[in-house]
């Protein structure tokens, strides 16, 4: 049998396509059931978070694994296989080993080194031990991710390289200042009472918010976690639980909120978030700061518009808005004056025109130029305009040479509403992105803000660490292979020694009991020392990789009975499931 790993996570699948496939604990349950009933797997347990879906197997066949698991993850998931397929990823045998470490250690992570992952395998564990879908390559394995994951976090500064996604989603709401100073004083409603909620509960309680609201669809998880805050030696924050039915009213209060629940919908739709908005909204001033109460934003009427350009805009003389020395040439507009007007309409470009030809911007009279006959007379900037005008209206845009400048995007309200969706499927509607006075995280912007986050020097010790774990499990794992075979030869060779005794006592019936021990115990050394070095070496060499067809020579060389060697792994594997959750 051989480990088989088959999954997407937000390094291989977009968030779309992982909100689709996220699986809630009933499938889990059932994918697991499913997956030990099909032919090629023996064992199964399934790693399920908000940034990834994993299928583990031990399985016989790796072609018709791969195909098999596929079809199940597709088959639960609800996306179609061949939508499913390209996003898709597949690690086997040492591979398999060395990502599920990675995984426990965080490198694997959206946010790297967070330590929220180590609890989320051990209820993976958990439940496939439940379920009895786990036997002992994946007891093994998971139990020793953990300690993996464990060592990286004590030896190493990985904590350092990154933190839990809770703390990165507040410092992304935060917008790069200080989380504590921007918490302090909010209000926080807390949507969902489990692990990543009670978290992002205590995360923001210890921040300094002055409140903390839980709602729960269960009410008694809600209020136990409120009365935890409540009670908390670190803090002193008031926190309260309230049922879900209260949450479009407890938004209107609060000044952020946090989502995680197993919701197959929405939570908060960018209706209700707008209606909890409403009237906390001031418009910008010009410098982008809310403007005081009473006091307008400005409009498109007193707005810099394409068109209605500013006086001092990209340069032009006497108000006129264009670098117009920049576009002067009889071969053709230079890269400067064709960015300087790029993207403007062909209206616009002759509306310049006629200011240049006629001398007027707004009514406004334009005082002749020196040397220029008037202000009615054609001069070169009119032909230049007109020019660049008819390029426009036959091609339909001002060819560009280099990349323009971007344009300057009105300012938005400061928000008043923080949103922090940790859900996969998401709680809150993406179209609160475009809400005036609202900021919204959630799994897609963070994994965004993640992709140029600096790693850690620490990074590298624990990459250190996982391959040298790798290694040792491959050699212990490949060793146990052999074990039940070594095992079988002494069984094999115990049943020579009695065999032998017995004949020999009816041979020599007169035989004392001083000397049948002492004969019986001499037959007894001769055949461990004979067995000694060679099980001892071959337990060596098995460890090593391509060790495994040792085994096969040991069973050939004595005429081992494979059903006895067959015994002794059920035996060892019933073992194994006895043990219960480490």
């Amino acid at each position: 049998m051989s480990l088989l790993v088959v999954g997407l996570s937000h390094r291989s699948a977009p968030v779309s396509v992982l909100e689709r496939a996220s699986l809630t604990t009933d499938a889990q349950v059932k994918l697991l059931q499913d997956t030990v009933a099909a032919e090629p797997a023996a064992e199964a347990a399934v790693l399920a978070t908000c940034n990834r879906i994993e299928l583990y197997a031990d399985v016989d066949k790796f072609h018709a694994g791969v195909a098999e698991l596929s079809t199940l993850l597709a088959q639960h998931s609800g996306v179609g296989l061949e939508e499913l397929t390209p996003y898709l990823y597949v690690h086997y045998e040492d591979r398999a080993v060395h990502h599920l470490f990675s995984v426990a250690c965080g490198l694997d992570s959206m946010v790297v080194g967070e330590g929220q992952i180590l609890g989320q395998i051990k209820d993976s564990l958990a439940r496939a031990q439940e379920l009895n879908s786990a036997g002992r390559l994946l007891n093994d394995l998971f139990q020793q991710a953990l300690r993996v994951g464990k060592r990286a976090h004590s030896e190493t500064g990985i904590d350092r390289a990154g933190q839990s996604l809770v703390t990165f989603g507040l410092e992304q709401l935060a917008a790069g200042g200080d989380v504590e100073t921007w918490a302090r004083g909010k209000k926080a409603l807390v949507i969902g009472a489990g692990s990543m909620s009670s978290l992002a509960a205590a995360t923001l309680a210890r921040a300094g918010v002055a409140e903390v609201v839980v709602a729960n669809r269960t009410f008694d998880r809600a209020e136990r976690l409120a009365q935890i805050l409540a009670e908390g030696d670190d803090t002193d924050v008031l926190a309260r639980a309230v049922p879900m039915e209260s949450v479009p009213f407890e938004l209107t209060r609060a000044d952020v909120a946090v989502s995680c629940t197993g919701a197959t919908g929405l939570v908060m739709t960018a209706e209700s978030v707008a209606a909890a908005v409403e009237g906390r909204t001031a418009a910008p001033s010009a410098d982008g700061t809310p403007a005081p109460d009473g006091e307008p934003g400005p409009t498109a009427a007193t707005g810099a518009g394409r068109g209605n350009l500013p006086a001092t805009g990209l340069g032009g003389e006497d108000g006129c808005p264009l670098d117009l020395p920049a576009v002067q040439g009889t071969a053709g507009f230079s890269v400067l004056g064709e960015a300087a007007v790029a993207g403007m309409a062909a209206a616009d470009l002759e509306q310049h025109a006629a200011w240049v030809d006629n001398g007027t911007v707004g009514g406004a009279q334009r005082a002749a130029r020196p040397g220029t006959a008037g202000p009615l007379d054609p001069t070169p900037d009119a032909d230049a305009i007109a020019a660049l005008a008819a390029t426009v209206a036959t091609v339909g845009r001002i060819p560009e040479r280099r990349r323009p400048e971007p344009a300057d995007e009105p300012p938005r309200p400061q928000p008043v509403l923080f949103l922090l969706d940790l859900a996969m499927p998401r709680d809150i509607d993406a179209a609160a992105h475009r809400l005036a006075g609202v900021r919204l995280v959630d799994i897609e912007s963070l994994a965004e803000a993640s992709a140029g986050a600096p790693m850690a020097a620490d990074v590298d010790q624990v990459r250190r660490i996982v391959s040298d774990e790798v290694a040792a499990f491959g050699a212990a794992l490949r060793a146990a292979h052999i074990t039940p075979t070594v095992v079988a030869l002494r069984t094999m060779a115990a049943d020579v020694v009695a065999s032998e005794i017995a004949r020999l006592d009816g041979r020599l019936p007169g035989l004392d009991d001083k000397h049948r021990a002492e004969i019986t115990q001499t037959v007894r050394r001769v055949v461990d020392k004979l067995l000694h070095a060679p099980t001892v070496r071959v337990k060596q060499l098995a460890a090593e990789p391509g060790g495994a067809g040792y085994a096969d020579a040991l069973r050939t060389l004595f005429d081992l009975d494979p059903e006895t060697v067959a015994a002794v792994s059920r035996a060892e594997d019933s073992t194994e499931k006895d043990r219960g959750p480490a």
